[in-house]
């Protein structure tokens, strides 16, 4: 099991940027695909941004491509996955949170076993 503790968020402006931090720590973390996902209200969970254990490939949304970057990097005994996110629009306010399942990304959140408690990120002026 991987534990999952994401920080960052809060109120951004539009247009502005912003980043998220997840930090995870457990056994086995190198064989973890590792990823973001978001849910606003009344809405399906859906896929942010991911990082596969396998090869190392990243795979992001539709809504997010060329606007938000996703990290990953081994630090002792934990992995942190970093998601910058610029550009921010009325559309990306949600509550974020971190995943992770074993070796390779997946755009349905139900594939991941293991997640964060979320963090609240709100985009107005």
């Amino acid at each position: 099991q991987v534990h999952l503790v994401e920080s960052g968020g809060g109120l951004v402006q539009p247009g502005g940027s912003a980043n998220l931090s997840c930090v995870a720590t457990g056994v086995g973390l190198d064989h973890f695909a590792i990823g973001w996902f978001r849910q606003a209200p009344g809405k399906e969970r859906e896929e942010v941004s991911c990082v596969s254990a396998t090869d190392g490939s990243i795979h992001y949304g539709d809504s997010v491509k060329g606007r938000f970057t996703i990290s990953r990097e081994r630090t002792n005994a934990k992995i942190t996955v970093n998601l910058q996110m610029n550009a921010l629009k009325p559309e990306d306010p949600a509550v974020y949170y971190c995943a992770a399942e074993l070796f390779t990304c997946s755009p349905r959140a139900g594939d991941f076993g293991d997640w964060g408690q979320g963090t609240q990120v709100t985009v107005s002026a």
